[in-house]
Order: C-alpha cells, then structure tokens, then sequence
C-alpha cells in the first residue's frame, strides 16, 4: 500500500460459504469460498481525499470473492492481496505528459521514410508510353 494509507483488516467484513464446482465430500461441508468486502464511504484511517479518489474509481464499497484454492486461510489471503492490489491501482495517478516537439532528425528520418515508400511505390507502376 501507499506510505500512510493504513486500512485495518478490521473493517473488512468478511462471509464464508462453500465454493462450488466438483471436490466431493471435502468441497461440501467446508466453508472455504471467501467474500471480503470493504466499505470505502466508512473508512476511518484515510483522508478524505483519498477517500474520493477511492469512491470514484471503485464505488462505495469494494468486494472480492475468491474461492480458488481449497483454504479458507490461503482465499483469505488472496482475497487481501486481491484488495489491496486495487486499492493501490486505484489511488495512482498518471503524471501529465509534457508536449515537446519532435526533433529536427526525428522530423528529417521521417520525411525521408517517406519519400522512400513513395519511390517504392512509383516504381511498381508500369512506365507511361507515349
């Protein structure tokens, strides 16, 4: 995570279900499919402008379900870094491109390539007879 943003697991409220899909005896009695969701308007530890950055790129709250693995404990964790990767994707963002012209070699290669297609081209064409 950024430096300074801190969001305790606390506030991450959590539900447990049985994942679907085939795994027998195991996949029907045990609880491993994890749903994490977190609600962005109720965070306590962030700024408020970050908490807007949040809220308009990912919503009010943020929930991720993860039932890719036969643990509880490991889609709890994926389910945490899952979060955390987008917590972090959401709040960067992109730096203003300075304009700048192209260079006078960069602008010269060009009209040269140029130049050079055309003669490629002109050279396919059956001479004119007069």
């Amino acid at each position: 995570m950024k430096p300074g943003l801190r969001i305790p697991v606390s506030e991450i409220v959590w539900s447990f279900n049985p994942s679907g899909g085939p795994g027998g005896q195991h996949a029907n009695k045990s609880n491993t499919r994890v749903e994490a969701e977190l609600a962005i308007i109720g965070l306590t530890e962030i700024d408020d402008h970050t908490k807007s950055l949040l809220i308009a790129k990912l919503g009010e709250s943020l929930r991720v379900v993860e039932d890719s693995t036969r643990s509880q404990n490991r889609n709890r964790k994926k389910a945490i870094h899952r979060m955390e990767k987008m917590l972090v994707e959401a709040i960067q963002t992109e730096k203003k491109r300075k304009l700048t012209k192209p260079s006078r070699s960069s602008n010269e290669k060009r009209l040269q390539v140029k130049k050079h297609r055309s003669k490629l081209k002109a050279d396919r064409k059956p001479p004119e007879i007069n």
